[in-house]
């Protein structure tokens, strides 16, 4: 690995550790619901820069894209009271 992406791969490391700590103590739903979000999105990018583009596509769509997605519908039906 080059200096390059070693310091990538650090940055990448903390921001996932700061958006994971923002999650788990954030006081707004939607906003934890993000922060969970994006520490997929950035694993997404490491598993990238590990030369795993598999492993990278489907953290981004079933991790990132596909679970944000269900979180906010399913908050969003708890929300609204709905029962059907």
């Amino acid at each position: 690995m080059t200096t390059f992406s070693v310091a990538l791969t650090v940055v990448l490391a903390i921001a996932m550790l700061g958006a994971a700590v923002l999650a788990i103590t954030g006081r707004s739903l939607p906003i934890a619901i993000l922060a969970a979000g994006l520490v997929s999105l950035f694993a997404s990018v490491l598993f990238l820069l590990l030369a795993s583009p598999d492993v990278a596509m489907t953290e981004a769509a079933i991790g990132s894209g596909l679970t944000t997605f269900l979180f906010f519908f399913i908050l969003g039906r708890v929300r609204g009271g709905e029962n059907g």
